[in-house]
């Protein structure tokens, strides 16, 4: 059997992953941009390690997405993520650069859109990351958005996250997601999460409490034909937060820090990242691998669930 795109030259599988995908066993999609962009070294690559075996932990397989000397890699062997997690040449990439970095041979992490992308290439319906890309704050100006929004509204991917980063204009975020018809729940609770925190201040409609009942929804969206993306939204409990209070301390110096120094578009996101990991003297970073580690488990329940309900179809 040939796997989507594996006769093109430009996909490569991992054995457990193309087994995996033959046999219907349930496969979560990890995006690579937060091993090269998102956490600092050498604690990425324990973290990369640690949630794919939190993955298979729940009974599903992790494939984590990135290109290699201009290769889709759908699964990483080790030696693989560890090039993602070292190198200084990987470009964080979203949909529009696959092909450029792809014909240049290049090393790419995949961002949200682009880890969106291509896990629905490849049949992969359930995608774990940490927070969400979305409308930057003054954005009215600067007109900057970031492509995960687009993607989530052309890609039936159900996305597993913390919110929007708290870095981001929450608010307007959820106002574009809604005007994109992308659907957005939030597990055990209401309040929509802020990455960081584990309330944004903002309310949700839908609140759902058991992976099963989010592979009811996947599979209602499948017989109804929706083509748009389902956001997850998974909050942190409070005792594991950041401290609000320093949160919102750091952001406004971290901001004022990034437009004294001009950093705009895709580098704003990991300055600021950087930033909070600095300025809290690394308890941001215990909160960030929390995030992540918890999503990967909760995405890789949704897709075990999901995975049972296609089977009794």
């Amino acid at each position: 059997m040939i796997l989507p795109n594996q006769e093109s030259g430009l996909f490569s599988y991992t054995d457990e992953v193309s087994q995996a995908l033959k046999s219907g066993t349930p496969v979560v999609a990890l995006e690579s941009t937060i091993i090269s962009h998102g956490l600092p070294r050498p604690e990425n690559m324990r973290v990369a390690l640690e949630v794919e075996g939190i993955v298979r932990s729940r009974g599903a397989v992790p494939a984590t997405i990135a290109m290699l000397e201009g290769r889709v890699h759908i699964g990483l062997k080790e030696a693989d993520l560890e090039q993602i997690a070292t190198r200084d040449d990987v470009v964080k990439t979203s949909i529009r650069d696959l092909a450029t970095v792809s014909a240049r041979k290049g090393f790419a992490a995949t961002t949200v859109a682009a880890t969106s992308h291509l896990a629905n290439v490849v049949g992969i319906e359930v995608f774990a990351t940490g927070g969400l890309g979305g409308v930057h704050r003054h954005a009215r100006e600067s007109w900057d958005e970031s492509a995960d929004l687009t993607a989530l509204s052309q890609l039936p991917i159900t996305i597993v996250c913390s919110g929007v980063k708290s870095i981001l204009d929450v608010g307007a975020t959820l106002e574009r997601l809604e005007t994109l018809n992308v659907g957005v729940v939030v597990y055990g609770s209401h309040q929509f999460p802020g990455f960081y925190l584990s309330d944004s201040g903002f309310y949700v409609d839908w609140s759902l409490a058991d992976p099963s009942e989010i592979a009811d929804v996947m599979a209602a969206r499948r017989g109804l034909a929706i083509t748009s993306g389902l956001v997850i939204a998974n909050p942190l409990p409070i005792t594991s937060q950041l401290d609000p209070d320093v949160h919102d301390q750091v952001l406004v110096q971290g901001l004022k820090l990034a437009d004294s120094k001009k950093i705009a578009g895709k580098d704003v996101t990991p300055f600021l990242l950087d930033h909070f990991h600095r300025a809290t003297h690394g308890q941001s970073l215990v909160v960030n691998t929390e995030i992540i580690v918890r999503n990967a488990d909760l995405a890789a329940r949704i897709a075990v669930a999901n995975s049972r309900e296609m089977t009794q179809v």
